[in-house]
């Protein structure tokens, strides 16, 4: 509380307690995840490159800073004994898999994407591994480890 410069009661008075700030902190994390990926991949003219872009970046965020971590797959780990953590954490990933979803569609529409596969399929493969590469990057499996799996992902787009 040193670094926010106040008393244990202004804490509270500000944030009502520690679990009420961790989930204010981690509700502020996911919209701003989830923010960055419509931003990224909404008004591209094609998909795939906004996704391998994306997911490039995560990787070398976590190659710069591999401690810096994740909220959100932080949360969804230990968070079995906070049932809000828990909804919050399946609600961002919800809205990931949706957005992805919806572009992947669109991307399938537009012809960019077969017509064999399965928009919402892969909306769910992409998100399980965008919070997976996040762990990747937190275990400091390095840029050859991430790029390889990157280049699978993307031909899972096709």
């Amino acid at each position: 509380m040193q670094e926010l410069a106040i008393g244990s009661g202004s804490f509270y008075a500000a944030f009502g307690s520690k679990k009420a700030l961790y989930l204010r902190c981690l509700e502020r994390c996911t919209a701003f995840q989830c923010g960055s990926l419509e931003t990224s991949c909404e008004g591209t003219a094609e998909l795939r490159p906004a996704v391998r872009s994306l997911l490039t970046s995560l990787i070398e965020a976590d190659l710069a800073d591999p401690t810096r971590g994740c909220l959100v797959v932080n949360a969804s780990t230990p968070c079995g004994g906070m049932p809000t953590a828990t909804d919050r954490v399946t609600i961002a990933i919800r809205r990931v898999e949706s957005f992805l979803a919806r572009a992947l569609e669109r991307a399938q529409a537009q012809g960019e994407l077969s017509p064999e596969k399965d928009p919402r399929e892969l909306a769910r493969f992409l998100t399980t591994f965008v919070h997976g590469i996040r762990v990747v990057g937190r275990a400091r499996m390095g840029r050859q480890f991430a790029e390889d799996a990157l280049s699978v992902a993307m031909r899972a787009l096709g």
